[in-house]
């Protein structure tokens, strides 16, 4: 399933607009209408771009277009020109602050994303996002991770069967055994049986009931390796994901003590915002 159908994109672009809501009045009583315009997009302090279809959409939305110099997913040096606007000045100005809010949040987690993916270079661990992501923009946020070199979890709960630290005490206070729980979801054609482990009591009933990854949760990279090496002798395949405290100064460590993937929820719960600016050249003004 894409992150970022068309019907998405177009639905948080018009949701960026609204939020505007439908008369700029300064605009209108500043600039003359009818008037032409272009205006330059230039990313500050350098970083991944991501969002432009997003953005796009805003600028498609305003009656105007943008003609990009950089690639999603490319990095962009401090102070370089990654594309310019074209339109009526007034439609330019209308979709400015929702175009530059879509695209600071997405390269700013876009960026973030590949000091991660940097960080295990050379390794095969994988990193991934969780849902930790902003109401209602979860795709923009998983195509920006993607652009940063990340890769996708689960988007939604219906694909994937993820048993968690509550799923436990659930199935704890109903008698219900985990084996029974992922038959079941087998029985639905589902693949990806996720099971979160916090003892080594619940990693052993993970894999005889069938789990085919392991999320070990807030453990250190010593007891990650230790966890992953039980798993795959009793179950030769089995994928280990490390998740919890994971962090730029330590990630390496959980790669290289065994985990296959790690998920981190900063990479979409607490991007630091790109700083990227929209300037209208006013000596190409026309009408």
């Amino acid at each position: 399933m894409s992150p970022s159908p068309t019907s998405d994109v177009n639905r948080i672009a018009a949701l960026a607009l609204a939020e505007d809501g439908e008369t700029d009045l300064t605009t209108d009583l500043t600039v003359a209408p009818k008037i032409k315009a272009e205006a330059t997009l230039e990313y500050r302090n350098g970083g991944v771009l991501a969002g432009r279809a997003y953005a796009e959409a805003v600028a498609r939305a305003c009656g105007c277009t943008v003609e990009w110099l950089v690639a999603e997913g490319a990095e962009a040096p401090a102070t370089s020109v990654i594309g310019t606007m074209r339109g009526e000045l007034r439609h330019i100005l209308r979709g400015e602050r929702p175009l530059l809010n879509i695209l600071q949040r997405a390269s700013g987690i876009a960026t973030l994303t590949r000091a991660f993916v940097t960080a295990v270079k050379g390794n095969p661990c994988r990193i991934l996002h969780t849902r930790k992501t902003a109401p209602g923009l979860r795709g923009l946020d998983v195509t920006a991770v993607i652009a940063g070199g990340g890769h996708t979890h689960r988007l939604d709960l219906g694909h994937e069967l993820m048993v968690k630290d509550n799923h436990w005490k659930a199935l704890t206070r109903e008698g219900t055994s985990l084996g029974r729980v992922l038959a079941d979801a087998r029985r639905r054609g589902v693949t990806a049986l996720y099971v979160e482990v916090e003892s080594v009591n619940q990693l052993e009933m993970a894999c005889a009931a069938g789990a085919t990854r392991l999320l070990v949760d807030n453990q250190s990279p010593a007891v990650l390796r230790t966890w992953a090496a039980m798993a795959r002798q009793q179950s030769p395949g089995i994928e280990i994901e490390a998740t919890g405290g994971i962090t730029l100064e330590n990630v390496r460590a959980y790669a290289e003590a065994g985990a296959d993937f790690v998920s981190i929820g900063a990479l979409t719960h607490s991007p630091r915002a790109a700083d990227i600016s929209l300037d209208v050249n006013f000596e190409k003004l026309s009408r």
